[in-house]
């Protein structure tokens, strides 16, 4: 997302410095930018950013499920998550910079209680990256009570290019043909949002100033899972089928096979697959004239397409 968001950063004319752990700058990030490899964990490293009183910073950093994750990933997920973002909020403030977007996650909200999940939702998350990023949230609070400008966006799963995630061993059962297993009936709606989207919002709060609040951030109307799964597959001019499966039964196994080091997938991510989840926008689009423009049918096959291509 970091780097499409700074190309339409340029695009509008603004001065934009990216800041990141590789050695080099992206080379798709295109125009006038400069580069500072930082790890946000380091607060002298962090010292030595260009921040001034007029600049708006937009904190992306995090260490989520898309790559191997280690065994012990309570350290792996606060140390980047919520220690990364104390570090950097402690020396932006120091630097007289007040203003600060924070993308952190719906998984903060845990089992939706109520339809669709607003931003009052309760907080119960599942596991060490929920728990992470809710924490990194409170720490935002205790600097927007210190007079900062803190916009927090909750994105369901972000989906597009470079963010195939877990979608990876999806499309590996289409290609080959084989059985495609949903967790329970795959009647129930899973909700996506398009990493164009993400950015389109970025920008919208910019434009709004920042508003003190937490924003979510998901796809409209979207399809239950046999559909979306469906479709990829006729994409794919796969032989596959979409099998309904005992979700309890299913999320049983996958608990044990984790417990074992075995990991098919990780609880954060298989505890509501068999649930109806659907993030409540509305605020989003009224506070900050937000709308998304993707489908999570597209999505899902234009990441299909990108899938292939790599």
């Amino acid at each position: 997302m970091g780097r499409y968001l700074a190309n339409a950063l340029v695009e509008r004319g603004e001065q934009v410095v990216v800041c990141d752990l590789q050695q080099n700058i992206d080379v798709r990030i295109q125009g006038n930018i400069e580069y500072v490899m930082v790890d946000i964990r380091d607060k002298e490293m962090l010292k030595l950013l260009p921040v001034t009183t007029e600049d708006v910073v937009i904190n992306l950093a995090a260490n989520q499920y898309h790559t191997k994750v280690p065994r012990n990933r309570k350290d792996y997920f606060f140390s980047v998550n919520t220690e990364g973002t104390r570090c950097l909020l402690e020396v932006v403030f120091e630097k007289g910079c007040r203003n600060y977007l924070m993308f952190t996650t719906d998984m903060t909200y845990g089992r939706p209680q109520y339809l669709p999940v607003d931003i009052r939702h309760p907080q119960n998350p599942f596991g060490p990256y929920g728990q992470s990023k809710k924490a990194c949230e409170e720490i935002c609070f205790e600097y927007r009570r210190k007079g900062m400008n803190i916009t927090i966006m909750r994105p369901r799963m972000i989906n597009g290019p470079g963010r195939l995630g877990i979608l990876v061993k999806l499309f590996k059962l289409i290609d080959f043909n084989l059985p495609v297993p949903t967790i329970g009936s795959g009647k129930n709606h899973y909700q996506m949002i398009s990493v164009f989207d993400c950015v389109s919002a970025i920008l919208c709060a910019i434009d709004k100033g920042l508003p003190n609040k937490e924003y979510n951030l998901g796809s409209k109307n979207p399809p239950d899972i046999r559909t979306l799964l469906t479709g990829v597959v006729q994409v794919a001019h796969s032989r596959s089928k979409v099998i309904p499966t005992p979700g309890r039964l299913v999320k049983f196994i996958l608990n044990i096979l984790d417990n074992i080091g075995l990991t098919v997938m990780y609880k954060e991510q298989f505890m509501i697959a068999d649930e109806e989840y659907i993030l409540d926008i509305s605020e989003t689009e009224k506070d900050l004239d937000w709308h998304p423009l993707y489908n999570d049918e597209d999505m899902l096959k234009d990441a299909y397409r990108m899938y292939k291509k790599q």
